[in-house]
C-alpha cells in the first residue's frame, strides 16, 4: 500500500547548551547545526526508512528547496510538495541541554499556506487501504481527513502540537490517534472525556522512558509496551520517529503489537543520536543495534 503524509517541513536550527535557559537568561551556545526538520518531514523520513512508500504533501519557500531535495534523497516522494514564492520555509529554533532535553520555538511559514486544492490533488492518487498521516503543524487537517475517509484510507492523527480546536475537528475522522502523556491529559481535559470515550477505535499514548500504552477501544483492552533502556543524548524527533515507524509497520501489514515493538526500537535508537530528520535510523540500523 502507500502512506500520504500531510506534514510540516522545517529548517531546524539546533543550539547545544549546558542547560535550558530560565526566563530572562542569556546563554552562549556550545554548538550549532542546521538540518531538515518539522514533525511532518521527520515522520516522512521515518516511514521511508522503515520501508514504506510515502508521499509528502506540504509546502516550502524558495529558500527551502534543499529541504525537498533532502527528503527525496531519503526516499520520500516529493512530487506533492509546493514551492510558494510569497512564503518563507517554516523553521524551528531548538535548544538541547547536556541531558538531551529540549526547548523548541517553531515559525510555521509555508506550512500554514497549504491549500485545499493541493491536498485534494495529492489524495486523488490515493487508493482505498492507504494511510493518511496528519499532525498540527500545517493547516488543512480536517479537509484532508474528510477526503481520506471518503476514499477509504486509514487516518492516523498525531495530535501535536496540541490544539483543542484542531483535535475536536479531526477526531470524528480518525482511526488511530497517537499522542504523548501530556497531550493525552490535555485532550481529556479539553474534551471533558476519557480517551476511550472519544470515538476513536485505536489510541497509542507514548510515555517516554516508560514506553507506551495501546488502547484497543473496540476490543476494550489496554496493552503496555515497555521502553528499551538507553542513555539519551537528544530527544528531539524521537516521537516523530516512533509514529513514522508505527505507521510504516501497519502499512506493511504488521499486527499492532509488532508495529509498536518496531516503533519502540526506532524511538530508542533515535534518542541516542544528535539531530532530527537527518539522523533517523533505518531498518538496518535497528537490526544492527539489536535493541529488542
Amino acid at each position: 500500500m502507500a502512506v500520504w503524509n500531510l506534514g510540516s517541513i522545517n529548517i531546524d536550527n539546533v543550539y547545544r547548551l549546558s542547560h535550558l535557559p530560565a526566563p530572562g537568561e542569556t546563554l552562549s551556545a556550545l554548538g550549532y547545526t542546521q538540518g531538515l526538520g518539522g514533525k511532518g518531514a521527520n515522520m516522512s523520513v521515518a516511514m521511508a526508512r522503515a520501508a514504506a512508500r510515502v508521499t509528502h504533501i506540504g509546502a516550502v519557500g524558495q529558500e527551502g528547496a534543499w529541504t525537498v531535495e533532502r527528503l527525496l534523497e531519503y526516499g520520500v516522494d516529493t512530487s506533492r510538495i509546493a514551492t510558494l514564492p510569497d512564503q518563507p520555509t517554516g523553521h524551528a529554533n531548538i535548544s538541547v541541554d547536556e541531558d538531551g532535553e529540549n526547548q523548541i520555538v517553531v515559525f510555521p511559514g509555508a506550512n500554514r499556506a497549504i491549500t485545499e486544492d493541493m491536498i485534494g490533488a495529492a489524495l486523488s492518487d490515493a487508493a482505498a487501504g492507504d494511510y493518511l498521516v496528519i499532525q498540527n503543524e500545517t493547516n488543512g487537517q480536517k479537509y484532508a481527513a474528510q477526503i481520506a475517509k471518503q476514499l477509504g484510507l486509514h487516518v492516523v492523527y498525531a495530535a501535536a502540537p496540541f490544539d483543542a480546536q484542531a483535535v475536536a475537528e479531526v477526531l470524528p475522522f480518525t482511526d488511530l490517534l497517537v499522542l504523548n502523556a501530556v497531550e493525552a491529559q490535555q485532550l481529556s481535559m479539553a474534551m471533558k472525556s476519557e480517551l476511550t470515550d472519544l470515538g476513536v477505535a485505536s489510541i497509542v499514548v507514548t510515555l517516554g522512558a516508560d514506553g507506551c500504552r495501546w488502547l484497543d477501544v473496540l476490543a476494550g483492552s489496554e496493552t503496555h509496551m515497555p521502553a528499551i533502556p538507553v542513555t539519551p543524548v537528544d530527544t528531539t524527533g524521537a516521537g516523530d520517529t516512533f509514529t513514522g515507524y508505527l505507521v510504516a509497520g501497519l502499512d506493511r501489514g504488521m499486527p499492532m503489537l509488532q508495529a509498536l515493538s518496531l516503533a519502540t526500537q526506532a524511538g530508542a535508537l533515535m534518542v541516542t543520536r544528535k539531530g532530527t530528520a537527518d539522523v533517523i535510523p533505518d531498518l538496518k540500523d535497528i537490526e544492527d543495534a539489536r535493541l529488542a
